[in-house]
């Protein structure tokens, strides 16, 4: 079987060095694509990883070294060879320090470029097979997941970074629902000095007030029915690590008191026992309602919303980073094309028009969805096309740019009101699920109690 031709991406915003390049490296039979800025690379990254990325260091946009960290990011065995007509030793550490292997000055002979492209390559193989051995070992990039080169998502990137390398125990982190909290609460604890302890996570929402307080703090033999035998909890077992606590409102008042005294003393008891026990753990909130408002309202303690928000990461709904959406979308294709093992090449350019045009009220998690939905439901596909995408979706996105008014933002589809898109997207949930309703409300990410809630409150029961 004839082995497939190494993949080369050339990235630079000048056009000549781009096609010259190309076609050198075309006749040496690679198989080469090209970008002109770092935000096209990472998209083509995204949707089919290459071997080898040759990389000018100055970009529009973000400039190469940005590039080069994204890359690496997304896919640890790329091996990158920086170029730059204007050389400097600081330079040339700066782009090696974030992992590139070699370094071209342009104007470059052709010669010098066959043998870096070589080295390149015998690299991403040794690479590719470190990795396979290791794959059982080690988690993969939590970076990866964070998709979009908007300034919001670079913003939050930014803040993982600087909680990443810190010591603070207590994040909360802010968003609807959606727009991928748990993405960035799991990046936040990988890319820290506590990747090697548990990372765990509970719905607070999702759990009544007792069997909640056993979930997070254990229990001991006999403390309440059922309670054979003695529990450790979600603190003590992430010792060392991080726990999210997801939809931290709706943590019940006894709750919440344990949960001061854990972030203030690092103590805390099992349900029924006398002991105090020690736990050094983050503690991530995640909260897609407003907690000040709560606490004016009497339903959350102020004392312990002061301890959370010491350090806050805001994650945008993607209606506000819509030029992220290609991104994504190359992203999830990406993952399906690998899941699924399909070959899906990306998606037309009507059908992204009328994805950047749709309102999002999902977000993230929406955008895969249908992602998923078309690769499903047409399976013969080579790409996702307007017919793919789901009828509400494209009556949406067309209303939406009737809607929008001249350079103005985009408006929300005239008459559409928040209990009419809930009851959109659970109908879409449990037609994808064949009506069972645990399956419906992890698509959702709500409690299958939730779920029941509000297939009642729509007359969906």
């Amino acid at each position: 079987m004839t082995e497939a031709p190494a993949r080369i991406l050339v990235v630079d915003d000048e056009k000549l060095i781009r096609w010259s390049v190309a076609e050198r490296l075309q006749r040496d039979g690679y198989d080469v694509r090209s970008a002109e800025s770092g935000e096209e690379a990472l998209e083509a990254i995204a949707a089919v990883p290459p071997d080898v990325m040759l990389l000018d260091v100055r970009l529009p946009g973000i400039d190469g070294v940005q590039a080069l960290r994204r890359a690496l990011a997304l896919h640890p065995d790329l091996a990158v060879l920086m170029m730059s007509a204007h050389s400097t030793v600081d330079v040339a550490v700066t782009a090696m320090k974030h992992g590139a292997i070699d370094f071209l000055v342009k104007p470059f002979p052709l010669q010098a470029l066959d043998a870096a492209v070589a080295r390149a390559l015998a690299t991403s193989r040794t690479r590719r097979q470190i990795a396979s051995l290791t794959a059982d070992r080690r988690p993969p990039s939590a970076l990866a997941a964070i998709v979009g080169a908007s300034a919001s998502m670079e913003q939050v990137r930014t803040m993982i970074g600087r909680l990443a390398g810190s010591d603070a125990t207590t994040v909360l982190v802010e968003g609807e629902s959606g727009s991928g909290k748990e993405v960035v609460a799991r990046a936040i604890h990988f890319e820290s000095a506590r990747a090697e302890r548990p990372f765990l996570q509970v719905n607070c929402a999702a759990l009544p007030e007792h069997l909640l307080e056993s979930e997070l703090f254990g229990h001991e033999r006999g403390s309440f029915t059922d309670a054979h035998v003695q529990k450790r909890g979600l603190f003590e077992s992430a010792d060392g690590g991080s726990v999210m606590l997801d939809e931290i409102g709706d943590l019940p008042p006894g709750g919440q008191a344990k949960l001061l005294r854990l972030l203030e003393n690092k103590t805390f008891r099992r349900v029924g026992g006398v002991t105090e026990l020690r736990a050094d753990v983050r503690v991530i909130a995640a909260t897609n309602v407003d907690l000040e408002e709560r606490v004016s309202e009497g339903r959350f303690r102020a004392d312990l919303f002061f301890r959370l928000n010491v350090v806050r990461v805001v994650v945008p709904p993607l209606r506000e980073h819509p030029d992220d959406v290609a991104s994504l979308a190359a992203h999830f294709i990406a993952r399906f094309n690998q899941d699924l093992r399909r070959q899906v090449r990306g998606v037309s350019a009507e059908a992204l028009a009328l994805l950047r045009a749709y309102r999002w009220p999902g977000n993230v998690r929406e955008l895969r969805n249908v992602v998923e939905r078309a690769f499903i439901l047409h399976a013969g596909a080579d790409e996702i096309r307007p017919e793919h995408l789901a009828p509400d979706l494209r009556r949406g996105a067309g209303e939406d740019r009737v809607a929008r008014p001249e350079g103005g933002a985009a408006a929300g589809p005239p008459g559409l009101v928040l209990d009419e898109v809930e009851r959109r997207l659970i109908a879409e949930a449990m037609e994808r699920a064949a009506g069972n309703q645990s399956k419906a409300a992890r698509l959702l990410g709500v409690s299958r109690d939730t779920l029941r809630y509000r297939l009642k409150k729509h007359g969906m029961a």
